[in-house]
């Protein structure tokens, strides 16, 4: 069963757990369970993603349940109307707070405007040796994507030479390989945790939020973040 957040008659929204797509997908072929039709047998009726969620990403999915609701929706997402909020732990020591301005290529070829904005909320060191390194550092951070481009967020905390741990193939692999080894650990720690919008019925505001999921918190714990606990 899926988490459901939020429901009314015209929205609902799933906290999406890590791995699971949001729809069938050409380069997915190995998947056979997504959160439209595992979301639309739960609820007994048809329901139309607003937007989207990579695979490796969890948190805030929101749905339309109906054609009309679904299209005010997207033109919201579009005009940049949503409020959107990620968390996500990366290597390194990130700034205190900090906008990244830096255009991405989408699959077409096309360069495309894209701004992420973050705040640093803790900063761990762990006696774990890495690379020349005695210990390892970490960042949990806050995470405001102005745009909304494809991996966006992935590729521009790679940008800065802070990737998002789990993160393939933006991530940094040697980082993924000591999480796997040590802690047995391959979720990538990107999670969606709100989602803020006018309500296209009723125009009042809608702020939903989902907790983060059982292998985030695991992290927060061997990484001994300790505020964030």
């Amino acid at each position: 069963m899926l988490e459901i957040i939020y429901q009314d008659d015209s929205l609902v929204a799933i906290n999406k757990p890590h791995g699971l797509l949001v729809h069938r997908s050409p380069i997915a072929t190995n998947a056979d369970t997504f959160a439209v039709q595992e979301l639309r047998n739960q609820l007994d009726q048809h329901v139309y993603p607003v937007h989207r969620l990579d695979r490796k990403t969890s948190g805030v999915l929101l749905f339309a349940l109906n054609p009309d609701i679904h299209r005010a929706m997207q033109q919201s997402f579009a005009d940049r109307k949503v409020e959107k909020e990620y968390l996500a732990i990366v290597r390194g020591y990130t700034e205190d707070r900090g906008t990244i301005d830096y255009a991405l290529t989408n699959d077409k070829g096309k360069e495309q405007e894209a701004v992420t904005h973050y705040q640093t909320l803790e900063r761990t060191e762990i006696p774990v040796p890495f690379g020349k390194h005695a210990t390892s550092r970490y960042s949990l951070v806050a995470v405001q994507p102005e745009t909304g481009r494809m991996h966006q967020i992935r590729k521009h905390f790679a940008h800065i030479l802070h990737p998002i741990i789990g993160d393939r193939p933006h991530g940094c692999n040697k980082q993924n390989r000591l999480f796997k080894e040590k802690w047995e650990m391959t979720t990538m720690l990107l999670h969606a945790q709100k989602l803020s919008f006018e309500h296209p019925a009723d125009k009042q505001s809608v702020e939903l939020e989902a907790q983060t999921q059982s292998e985030f918190n695991r992290s927060l714990q061997f990484l001994d973040f300790k505020a964030a606990l």
